[in-house]
């Protein structure tokens, strides 16, 4: 897995293939810059259940301020720190979801652009989704994009600007007007 655009195109990624994590493909990542593509440049960014980093280092790459990586896993968290180590930009927090989420609300932090892509199989969206608009985390006219499979996503008053299926997958795009 490599970084497929910006100033880092062509950086190869490590831990896509860790047990647990579901790599975004390619041409799903493509698909997806396209669409946010008008909400990167001078971004802050959370990438939320970092797994390998692919999503934030992308953003990064074209042009992000800075992202934060939120990711405790035992196996991936050591290949996420190699893979952003000399990424200009780049936080590290290990903790979980719910504590970094507190951390950033205490810090007073405010996202522009938040990806959020847990495992699947537990279902972690909506209490994330909830978590971030109680600790008012996004900035006004911020952008949420969900990955999941099968979860039913719960109306937290964002605007859906995009919903689209790739495979076995979804990807909901979330517009925070406050």
């Amino acid at each position: 897995m490599r970084v497929i655009s910006g100033k880092y195109k062509g950086k190869k990624l490590e831990g896509y293939n860790v047990l647990g994590t579901r790599p975004t493909m390619d041409r799903v990542k493509e698909s997806l810059f396209g669409t946010i593509q008008n909400y990167i440049k001078d971004s802050i960014v959370l990438d939320l259940f970092a797994g390998s980093g692919a999503l934030g280092i992308e953003a990064l790459s074209n042009g992000s301020k800075e992202c934060y990586f939120v990711d405790n896993g035992h196996e991936i968290k050591k290949y996420l720190i190699n893979n952003i180590k000399e990424i200009e930009g780049a936080v590290y927090l290990d903790m979980d979801y719910k504590k970094a989420l507190q951390t950033l609300k205490t810090k007073n932090i405010k996202f522009d652009l938040i990806f959020l892509d847990p495992p699947y199989q537990k279902h972690l969206i909506n209490e994330a989704l909830k978590l971030i608009k109680e600790c008012d985390l996004v900035n006004h006219n911020g952008i949420i994009v969900c990955e999941f499979e099968d979860e039913k996503i719960l109306d937290f008053g964002y605007e859906l600007l995009k919903n689209k299926k790739y495979g076995d997958k979804y990807i909901d795009v979330y517009k925070y007007v406050n």
